[in-house]
């Protein structure tokens, strides 16, 4: 696969002057580069905009370092570093079930220790020795559970490959064949893999579930009962997957204890072959659950050494930096956000980036470059490269696995290659086609071009702060898409608003979906699209509890926490990448509210921007009094002649109708909202995801969406 001359990750996204974060580097040439510092300013490679911008901070860090090519392995496995113990002389057989959307051509392993592996494939079970393979040939079922077992006695050579379905209907299609092998019992202790093959250089990677590995001692002719090992059989080892499902590691309950480990991040906590449909949370029948789902492109931590560590220099402005890596082939950006120290905020302002979202996409597939769009990226000397071209790096949540099923983890402990610099997502001819990161800077470069002070937080930070991160703050902004929260997040932010804070939501489709965390898998989200919701794809039924926390997922609204409860609106309806304006509404002239229009002029606002030409566009929110949106929430504008790409949110349609008892069509726009709240708090937000594209107008921060804000964060921030 191909590879970026120059690129790597930092342990972190952010931190406060004096903390050390690892740099992880890979030169594709193995040749020297040197890492030096830049303050990002503006990202938005548009000319016709702000554009790329940044702050020379090389007299804080600047060096060069020896490069290394440092490779990625694709693909999760389970291995247990020393198998069992055996009778060298005694037939041994090896045992799991199976289920798969995606049987291929050749078979892949499913259990493999030493030279014996067991496989599962197009064309049924195989099993495959040093000099010899033995197959079933009876093609399985895909999306079907299967027991399979292989069987060798070394001293008679004979050896046995039997598939057998589990569902009883299908009994009749069970199939054994034997013959005689020159292959030989592994040695004991040896390395003992699932879900691939070679412990060296793991490979033949399966795209599906296992569940109860186990080796045995004797030779199986048949199998009574699928779900089951055989009465009286001696277990040399057996692995239970339905223990420590929240975990990496894989519990033998053997003799032996041959504990072994996940590599990769698969997924746990999905239906196994016993499941009785009685429980649809993991928690309260983990017997059921008791399956791993493996995948040949999972990626998670890419693990590579560090080559360097970067120690925020003490005194460093909060804001956005990054690393800026150049090679004699390249160069590359790792982006890191700097938080004030520990002594105290140095600004009444604070920008909630949402790093969360940034993972969520992290390396997006979205299969939309072509001749034009590259064109584009060599005229504006925007960031070359994008992730359609390097599956190497991994996926993201919005893409699926070679079997269809959805990818649930995503981390940043990998090169992130559409969170840089001049990163253009979409070519589109009204604006610059941005997202995310270089969208937020859109905010971030405006704050700075007003001559506002301010600092930076992440949504990370806030997770493992709470609210005390926030209450020195006058006033929050957020990014143009805080889709993603975990509860603490949201209890922070609900906390901070009713103890007198103000915040100003600043995007659309935010605080949409549910995420989970652990502790013991740093950097990496798990993400459980569940019944409902905008989505690419859908978690399988009864697989909607996240395994790293147990909780449900899914979409935040859908647990009795929508939106609207924190800021008044919430996702209303998306299109394609495209945008229009708002109109001011009456409620613009209440005396609560109308300071917000001063020195605005016209009706129209926002009938221009960076990100597909106007204010209100792509992703759209609107307020809904039945989920939440406060009683004296204002509406100050609503969204006008929205293309007819846009569509409802499905969460909210019923039939005909919907939640709020509008039409589907009716639901299709966005709205400003301002309201108030007991102690001082307040709230403002824009419903919509192309707003802050608006900020910038004939060359500079002006307009009507610029005055507004501006109103808005000198008010809140006073």
């Amino acid at each position: 696969m191909r590879e970026l001359p120059i690129t790597g990750y930092l342990n972190r996204f952010s931190g406060r002057p004096g903390a050390a974060l690892s740099a992880h580097v890979s030169v594709r040439d193995a040749t020297p580069f040197r890492a030096r510092l830049v303050r990002v300013i503006s990202a938005d490679a548009n000319p016709a905009g702000p554009g790329v911008r940044f702050e020379d901070c090389s007299a804080r860090f600047d060096r060069s370092f020896p490069g290394i090519r440092k490779p990625i392995q694709l693909g999760s496995y389970g291995i247990v570093a020393k198998g069992p113990a055996r009778d060298g002389g005694a037939p041994c057989t090896w045992t799991c079930l199976i289920w798969s959307g995606l049987l291929e051509d050749p078979a892949k392993a499913v259990l493999a220790e030493g030279d014996i592996v067991l496989k599962a494939g197009a064309n049924g079970a195989e099993a495959a020795w040093r000099s010899g393979v033995l197959a079933t040939g009876a093609p399985m079922h895909p999306r079907t559970w299967y027991r399979l077992w292989l069987s060798l006695d070394p001293v008679s050579g004979a050896i046995l490959l039997g598939q057998m379905p589990v569902d009883p209907f299908l009994r009749h299609e069970a199939v054994v064949v034997e013959g005689a092998s020159d292959a030989e019992l592994p040695a004991a202790g040896g390395p003992v893999l699932f879900a691939a093959a070679d412990p060296d250089a793991p490979k033949l990677h399966f795209n599906g579930r296992i569940e109860a590995p186990a080796i045995l001692q004797g030779f199986a002719r048949d199998w009574p009962e699928p779900l089951a090992i055989p009465a009286g059989a001696k277990v040399l080892a057996a692995w239970d997957f339905s223990r420590g499902i929240e975990g990496i590691d894989l519990a033998d309950t053997g003799p032996h204890s041959c504990h072994g480990r996940q590599i990769n991040l698969p997924m746990r906590a999905v239906r196994g072959a016993g499941w009785t449909g009685r429980e649809m949370c993991w928690r309260h029948a983990p017997q059921d659950y008791a399956a791993i789902e493996f995948h040949a492109d999972d990626l998670n931590d890419c693990g590579w050494a560090a080559d360097f560590d970067f120690v925020i220099p003490d005194g460093l402005k909060s804001g956005s930096y990054a690393l800026h890596l150049t090679c004699d082939a390249g160069e590359d950006w790792l982006p890191l956000f700097v938080l004030p120290p520990r002594s105290g905020p140095t600004a009444p302002i604070v920008v909630l980036i949402p790093t969360f979202t940034y993972v969520a996409y992290a390396c997006h597939a979205r299969g939309n470059v072509d001749a034009a769009h590259r064109e584009k990226l060599a005229a504006w000397k925007a960031y070359p490269h994008n992730p359609d071209d390097y599956p190497i790096y991994g996926r993201s949540t919005y893409n699926v696995h070679p079997d269809g099923s959805g990818v649930a983890f995503s981390t940043w402990l990998r090169p992130v290659i559409n969170t840089r610099p001049g990163y253009v997502v979409f070519n589109e001819s009204k604006g610059s086609g941005t997202r995310h990161y270089v969208s937020d800077h859109h905010l971030l470069a405006w704050l700075e071009g007003k001559g506002f002070a301010f600092d930076v937080v992440t949504d990370d930070d806030l997770h493992t702060e709470g609210a005390s991160l926030l209450a020195p703050y006058k006033v929050v902004l957020t990014g143009s898409h805080p889709e993603y929260h975990t509860p603490q997040t949201l209890d922070a932010l609900m906390t901070y608003t009713r103890s007198g804070g103000r915040m100003a939501y600043l995007g659309g489709n935010g605080f949409y979906w549910r995420i989970a965390l652990s502790d013991g898998v740093p950097g990496t989200i798990e993400l459980r699209r569940t019944e409902t919701g905008v989505r690419m794809w859908a978690a399988e039924p009864a697989e909607y509890h996240h395994a790293f926390d147990g909780q449900y997922g899914g979409l935040w609204q859908r647990q009795g926490r929508p939106p609207q409860v924190l800021c008044g609106v919430g996702f209303s309806a998306q299109g394609l990448y495209e945008a229009t304006y708002f109109r001011r509404m009456p409620g613009a002239a209440d005396p609560r509210a109308a300071w917000i229009f001063d020195g605005v002029e016209g009706e129209i606002i926002g009938d221009y921007g960076l990100c597909a030409g106007g204010a209100a566009g792509f992703e759209l929110d609107r307020a809904v009094p039945r989920l939440g949106s406060p009683a004296n929430l204002v509406i100050l504008a609503r969204s006008e002649n929205v293309p007819r790409s846009f569509f409802a949110v499905p969460e909210e349609v019923f039939g005909l109708s919907s939640i709020s008892g509008e039409s589907p069509r009716e639901m299709i726009r966005g709205e400003i909202v301002y309201f108030d709240l007991a102690g001082g708090g307040a709230v403002f937000s824009v419903g919509s995801i192309t707003f802050c594209g608006s900020l910038w107008k004939d060359g500079g921060w002006q307009g009507p969406v610029s005055r507004m804000l501006e109103n808005v964060v000198r008010r809140f921030s006073a």
